[in-house]
């Protein structure tokens, strides 16, 4: 599922930026070096990065 239209960034490629370390959603574009346009999809990534985030601390739990 495409998170970024504008920028063919899929659910898997945000995920893959999270796991690298990215920290909010200008590194999720970074990492892909690429830049928002439409600055829709930022929403869905800073929920992504909070849920990345909620599970790593349960798991460190």
């Amino acid at each position: 599922m495409y998170v970024c239209n504008c920028n063919g960034l899929r659910q898997r490629d945000v995920a893959a930026a999270i796991e690298a370390g990215a920290t909010r959603p200008k590194d999720v574009f970074d990492r892909h070096q690429c830049r928002p346009q439409c600055a829709r999809c930022v929403c869905e990534m800073r929920g992504m990065i909070d849920d990345s985030r909620d599970a790593f601390a349960l798991a460190a739990e």
